[in-house]
């Protein structure tokens, strides 16, 4: 027998004044009484001494002495070889990822999985010592090496669903640099508890073997140190636990929107369905848009067929899109997905000509344009506001956005030069969003001017003449931008062309910084960096809050640029200023019923499942042919340190001491 804790031993010598105590002789006091013929009538009645009550005192002893010893004893913590070489250190690995939330396995994968994870932890023996990792979006260590039971099972019982993706190669990895930081001969393993679905898992079924053998829980496979996971510090076995049938299941695996590029009001829809199943389904696919149904799709789908399709809508108003699959399945994330359709704004103009019927007509068709037109600039320009020089511009273009066509006059970002008889567009920049769908090659411009830029380090050149004289660039000012086009609308044939229209959407476009086009949906799971700039309206807040669609609530801090995440739940996250916040000046009054800033969200960012490796739930069938349901032999009491039979003993002695102590009071 070996101690963990010999010098405990020490409490022996406690022995020491207990025998003291015992042969120690109380003095008995002398006291005169009347008469003795009580106590000499008493002695006369009594019986001779038994061997018993001769030796009870000394047992009493023998008792006390012998709890002393097992209190010791208990204390060093005795343990026998057996048990140090049989000790086990387990690291429990669950996938929490979205396929886990499949309800093939009543009530759900990840459900069945904390149930037999439970029975792993009912069997845990003295010295023993389990961890707890999760597989989710981000492996992590719910709970470190331990030998308390309840606090395992508590950590296994509150692990959280999420909807992302799964990551067990990781965690396994992870699981195992845990174990190598520990040494001492203990038998090392980690158990995994998941669907395979997970990347990886075609390498890792075939490094995995069915057990032999009877100490081992059935269902239960070994990968061996060849496997890609086994790439850690520590080469501890692996036990794969499959969860889940071979369940068919249809998601939305693609859901997209964004701006039209051409049609200010327009909108583009990008959906893709996956059947991840053995057997054709019937389905039907609808889309709402701030719950108006807007489009409804009937669906065939072969047996892991995929259908996709773009939808052309028209909207000027933004809200957020809902796809939604009208299929009975195993799993219901991949059933909806979400999209956030960025609202057009309307943009004041202010047009500043002499008179052009085309340069008028093709601002006044624009449904998001609000024209002002005048005959000369006035003193001030709103904010927010485009201006738009005909021909006559000032010396000192002013801030904000400036467009200036076929102007008359140098100003402060150009020299004018000579006219150019009938210039030919040679060379154009195809990938600025200024030239999209724009082809200026076969334009006529007659009595087009040479312009010299004056900040040619801020300057691009969007459409260059043969001659390389500039005829439409851009300039970008700490100001406000500024786009110039020399071309006499009044000559050429540019008003009659389609790329004239094309080339105003264009230009105000880029005046309203592009952020009006698309917000992108993400995969569950993701990170998401984000800045200021792409807030609807500027945050008054010290603080922001990051709201996730359950309606939990996390402190973000109001810093110019940050990252988010991992965004591990499908539906719309939200970024909204803080109520509570110090900088609003005073408590936030009670809602009505208008609106304030800091109602709206500042930024909302829609994640969706969005994987076709989690919509098919079905685990691959070479591991589901070696798995069954995993029964692992409880330890019991049997399993029981040898200090707590010490500890019981002494107090089945503690009792008996005690009735001992009673008995030779009463007599």
């Amino acid at each position: 027998m070996f101690f963990e804790s010999p010098g405990s031993l020490l409490w022996l010598a406690l022995g020491v004044p207990i025998i003291i105590f015992y042969i120690l002789k109380i003095r008995l006091r002398r006291l005169p009484v009347s008469t003795v013929m009580f106590w000499t009538q008493v002695l006369e009645e009594q019986n001779p001494r038994s061997i018993w009550q001769r030796l009870r005192h000394l047992v009493s002893l023998l008792l006390q002495l012998a709890m002393l010893a097992l209190l010791a004893f208990a204390v060093a913590d005795p343990y026998f070889f057996w048990e140090a070489r049989s000790a086990r250190r387990i690291v429990i690995v669950i996938d929490n990822s979205a396929s886990m939330n499949a309800t093939d396995v009543k009530p759900t994968r990840l459900a069945e999985a904390k149930r037999q994870a439970e029975q792993w932890i009912a069997g845990m023996r003295h010295r023993d010592e389990f961890a707890l990792v999760a597989a989710g979006t981000q492996p992590q260590v719910i709970v470190g090496f331990t030998s308390r039971q309840k606090t395992v099972s508590s950590a296994v019982q509150s692990l959280a669903t999420t909807d992302g993706p799964s990551q067990v190669a990781d965690a396994v990895a992870l699981a195992r640099r845990l174990l190598g930081e520990r040494q001492d001969g203990k038998q090392q393993e980690v158990v995994v508890f998941s669907d395979g679905r997970f990347s990886g898992v075609e390498e890792l079924s075939s490094a995995l073997a069915p057990l032999s053998g009877g100490r081992e829980p059935p269902g239960t496979t070994d990968a061996a140190a060849t496997s890609p996971i086994s790439n850690a510090t520590s080469q501890a076995p692996v036990k794969l636990q499959i969860i889940g049938t071979r369940a068919a299941n249809v998601g939305i695996t693609q859901f997209q929107v964004r701006r039209s590029l051409v049609d200010p009001l327009g909108y583009e829809i990008l959906a893709e369905v996956t059947n991840a199943s053995d057997q054709p389904v019937e389905c039907r696919f609808e889309v709402d848009l701030n719950d108006e149904p807007i489009d409804v799709v009937p669906l065939k789908l072969d047996a892991g067929g995929k259908w996709s399709q773009v939808f052309e809508k028209t909207s000027a108003l933004g809200g957020h899109l809902l796809a939604t699959l009208k299929h009975d399945d195993a799993l219901a994330a991949d059933n909806t997905a979400s999209a956030v359709l960025p609202r057009r704004e309307i943009q004041p103009v202010l047009l500043v000509t002499s008179g052009n019927l085309f340069l008028q007509k093709v601002f006044e068709v624009n449904p998001l344009v609000k024209l002002t037109v005048v005959a000369e600039a006035p003193a001030t320009v709103p904010a927010g506001t485009v201006v738009v020089y005909h021909r006559v511009a000032p010396d000192k273009l002013p801030a904000g956005q400036v467009f200036v066509i076929d102007p008359a006059n140098a100003t402060d970002l150009f020299a004018i030069g000579e006219q150019i008889a009938n210039p030919i567009v040679t060379k154009q920049d195809k990938d600025s969003p200024l030239m999209s769908h724009v082809r200026m090659d076969n334009v006529l411009m007659p009595e087009a001017r040479s312009l010299t830029p004056t900040l040619p380090e801020q300057t691009l050149i969007l459409a260059e003449a043969v001659t390389k004289e500039p005829l439409f660039f851009a300039v970008n000012r700490p100001e406000g931008r500024v786009l110039v086009l020399t071309v006499n609308l009044d000559k050429g044939d540019l008003p009659l062309r389609t790329a004239f229209p094309i080339t105003v959407a264009n230009a105000l476009h880029w005046f309203a910084g592009n952020k009006q086009d698309l917000r992108e949906s993400l995969a569950a799971g993701s990170l998401a960096t984000i800045s200021s700039s792409d807030f609807a309206h500027p945050a008054k807040s010290a603080s922001l809050l990051l709201k996730s669609p359950a309606g939990e609530l996390k402190t973000l801090p109001a810093i110019e640029r940050m990252t988010i995440g991992p965004l591990d739940h499908c539906g719309v996250w939200s970024i909204i200023e803080d109520p509570g916040s110090a900088d609003l000046g005073k408590a936030i009054a009670p809602k009505t019923s208008d609106k304030t800033p800091t109602d709206e969200p500042l930024l909302e960012i829609a994640c969706n499942l969005a994987s076709a490796t989690e919509s098919d739930v079905r685990p691959p069938e070479e591991l589901l042919a070696n798995s069954t349901t995993a029964s692992p032999v409880l330890a019991g009491l049997g399993s029981r340190p040898v200090w707590f039979w010490l500890l019981l003993t002494g107090l089945v002695l503690t009792t008996l001491e005690w009735v001992m102590y009673q008995r030779r009071v009463i007599s």
